[in-house]
């Protein structure tokens, strides 16, 4: 076992202040009761009852879960399928194109992804709204779901598909009675990370959303382009404790999905 140094623990100290020490000013001083962000004058819960009622935050929150889920959900498939065709179709014509094109978004600066997109719904004389944001999400989070799921389908044991196949299943029926049900943490996993990026984008929102789909990155930032406000302050602890809770959640239900399989392996192999 190594032994943990103080150059190692200063390092990690320092590290997770960097990232989590501006996160905890932001969540104290948005139960400030002061107008002004920078000075406290108290504790009080004001700004969330006034989050409540600022229909310009609801509406625009709404928009954002809803583009997310759409999003996230669209993502996880079509990336479960592309990682599927990468890890089991073997070399095939076409392969590096298609791997290309999986990976690209990966390291295509946003700026790029949105305004090609842009062009795109523009060329196809789309309108610009929710739709297009949904497409727009899809098309850069599916390939993190894509490599979430391929480095699990790499280590998958495919005797236990051919053992379905063998006992008189059909290709669909193994898939989702057997390899579905394995692989399923990482397909979660994917899930959450495309609604977390849906979330959070801001650059491509900015490029693809019309006039009456504002999300809320979008709303956020030309809020503080007026002025900070104490409610962007409520308003980021939330999210923060919702992403929160869903990854505390996820790690859980992957936990003990390992857990259970593990256990099964060993039964079935007593």
């Amino acid at each position: 076992m190594r032994r943990v140094t103080w150059f190692n623990a200063t390092s990690l100290t320092l590290g997770f202040a960097f990232l989590y020490l501006p996160m905890v000013i932001l969540i104290i001083y948005s139960f400030n009761d002061s107008q002004l962000v920078t000075v406290w004058a108290g504790f009080s819960t004001r700004w969330y009852g006034e989050l409540l009622q600022n229909d310009a935050f609801l509406d625009a929150a709404w928009i954002t879960i809803k583009v997310a889920v759409i999003s996230s959900s669209i993502a996880t498939v079509l990336g479960t399928m592309a990682a599927i065709v990468l890890v089991r179709a073997g070399r095939f014509s076409g392969r590096t194109l298609f791997s290309g094109m999986i990976y690209a978004p990966l390291v295509m600066p946003e700026v790029i992804t949105g305004l090609s997109l842009l062009l795109l719904f523009i060329g196809l004389n789309i309108d610009r709204g929710v739709m297009t944001i949904v497409l727009a999400h899809t098309t850069f989070s599916m390939c993190y779901v894509s490599v979430v799921v391929s480095s699990r389908l790499v280590s998958f044991d495919q005797s236990l598909e051919e053992a379905a196949l063998d006992l008189g299943c059909s290709q669909m029926q193994a898939f989702f009675l057997v390899t579905l049900p394995i692989i399923a943490p990482a397909v979660i996993s994917g899930w959450l990370l495309a609604f977390t990026l849906s979330l959070d984008d801001l650059v491509i929102a900015s490029f693809t959303a019309g006039p009456s789909s504002t999300t809320l990155p979008i709303k956020i930032w030309s809020s503080i382009r007026l002025g900070l406000s104490p409610e962007i302050n409520a308003l980021s602890t939330l999210m923060i404790t919702i992403v929160a809770v869903g990854v505390i959640t996820a790690s859980l239900v992957s936990k003990r999905s390992s857990l259970k399989r593990q256990a099964d392996e060993r039964a079935a192999g007593t």
